[in-house]
């Protein structure tokens, strides 16, 4: 990771997409925040609502961030969060990934993204059954236009994004917004 002009990294991913071959939503953001590249998996920062949003969709209970309290009083490890996140998506038939696969970058700032590389969605789109790309906000979305729909043939339901810093959307709103706009059917 290189640190280049007015604060600026170029930053590569760093971490695999999740799906297998049940996966028949696929959820894209645009690139990881500086929490989740430090935790090395998707919506690290404990405010971010995309775990509650998506459980609420598929009608099970939020995956435990790290440190929070098991039933045995235990607190989760980083690896058993990462891992119950992992088993919730590939349950609900959920495939989550970004759009960008490298890109400069000023900390987790959406709106500083430049030279954007975009993810080799084949990987996904040649291996799952993809019905439906959704995207987590609105510089997901014009990425995912601009880079990858052409490469899907798949149109993006664009969301509301979970992320914190979209305060005008309350959590019970978006969970509205995600279930109307989706087919989290049972899989």
């Amino acid at each position: 990771m290189a640190v280049s002009d007015e604060g600026y990294q170029h930053i590569e991913h760093g971490f695999e997409p999740v799906f297998d071959e049940r996966s028949r939503v696929l959820v894209l953001g645009s690139f990881p925040s500086v929490l989740s590249r430090a935790n090395a998996f998707y919506y690290g920062n404990p405010q971010n609502r995309f775990w509650r949003v998506i459980a609420a969709c598929l009608g099970v209970s939020v995956p435990p961030n790290e440190g929070d309290l098991l039933a045995g009083s235990e607190p989760a490890t980083l690896d058993a969060s990462i891992a119950a996140k992992r088993s919730m998506l590939l349950n609900g038939g959920v495939a989550l990934w970004d759009v960008i696969g490298s890109c400069d970058i000023k900390g987790s700032s959406d709106a500083s993204i430049r030279n954007v590389v975009p993810a080799h969605i084949e990987r996904i789109a040649g291996n799952a059954p993809i019905e439906q790309v959704v995207c987590n906000g609105g510089t997901a979305g014009r990425l995912y236009k601009r880079y990858l729909q052409e490469r899907t043939g798949l149109p993006a339901v664009v969301l509301p994004s979970t992320s914190p810093a979209n305060a005008a959307w309350r959590l019970e709103r978006l969970v509205g917004r995600w279930r109307e706009a989706v087919d989290w059917g049972a899989r």
